[in-house]
């Protein structure tokens, strides 16, 4: 049975296909009953979501906010219901790695055979999830429910501010990355004077001590470098880091997250902490993982 009211599906299935007819055809019911529940909606919403033409359907702009978000919880609530039914089949010693572009698993498959040696019974499960800023805030806020284990950069302010907890194995240096047809994609590695005149993008102030060190370094001793702030790492900022030509910080665990960029080391002594996300009040199984994985990384 669905978490949400079942009209948001066929809700987005007109405004996909652009007609009632064309919507009623792929969801095998009939126009009217397709009408009828577009109605129900638009008054239980007390909203208009469509405007209708003799071309078709043509969403208003409640409708266009309600597609976004509509198909965010459609698609949220079928990963749930799926990340249930793997819980139910699950042992207790499984532990279940969040993976995103932002936050690969990678570096945790590497350790792994080390890690079993020291934990035979503990099987390892990759979670794929959507990096989302609300899937950030759920995920982190609950993890140990659906998702154990996220690996990825943090610092305090992030702990504190997503209501969870980290295990730091190393301190990664932050990079630069750009579009394979900028200037700079030639060099191996970069000086900060080859920042000089270029837009960088930095995540906004306040979203990480160690990035904002970086900031107030760039804006008090390197003018000659514009820094633009955005507020969320996902796919979108790396397309717009190729599409403009500007600079986006990085780490290299991103190297592969954008075909068309590049990942460069930069010659200033600044870095991030690197770790594990997980629940504050950790499993007794994870509690076990993380003193595995420490005790690899400390070999």
């Amino acid at each position: 049975m669905p978490m949400y009211n079942p009209q948001l599906e066929t809700f987005i299935r007109v405004a996909d296909a652009g007609s009632f007819n064309k919507a009623a055809e792929e969801l095998y019911i009939t126009p009217p009953a397709v009408i009828k529940q577009i109605n129900l909606l638009e008054a239980e919403l007390e909203l208009t979501l469509f405007v209708r033409t003799h071309r078709g359907l043509k969403l208003t702009d409640a409708g266009k906010s309600l597609y976004n978000d509509a198909n965010y919880v459609v698609q949220y609530c079928k990963d749930s219901v799926t990340r249930a039914r793997n819980a139910m089949k699950n042992g207790d010693n499984i532990i279940r790695i969040g993976s995103s572009p932002m936050t690969p698993a990678q570096s945790l498959v590497e350790l792994w055979p080390k890690i079993q040696e020291r934990c035979p019974d503990i099987k390892f499960q990759i979670t794929p999830f959507e990096n989302t800023p609300e899937n950030a805030r759920e995920i982190l806020k609950n993890l140990g429910q659906n998702i154990d284990i996220i690996a990825g950069i943090f610092d305090e302010s992030l702990l504190d501010y997503r209501q969870c907890a980290g295990t730091e194995l190393s301190k990664i240096p932050i990079c630069c990355a750009v579009s394979i047809h900028h200037r700079l994609a030639t060099k191996d590695k970069l000086n900060i004077q080859d920042l000089y005149g270029e837009n960088l993008l930095l995540m906004r102030r306040g979203w990480s001590h160690y990035v904002d060190l970086l900031r107030n370094d760039l804006w008090k001793n390197h003018p000659q470098i514009q820094v633009i702030d955005f507020s969320f790492y996902n796919v979108d900022i790396f397309n717009q880091c190729e599409n403009s030509n500007d600079i986006l910080m990085a780490i290299n665990n991103w190297k592969l997250v954008h075909p068309l960029l590049k990942v460069l080391p930069i010659d200033w002594n600044y870095t991030i902490p690197f770790g594990l996300l997980h629940s504050p009040n950790p499993s007794k199984t994870v509690k076990r993982f993380l003193e595995a994985v420490t005790a690899v990384i400390e070999l």
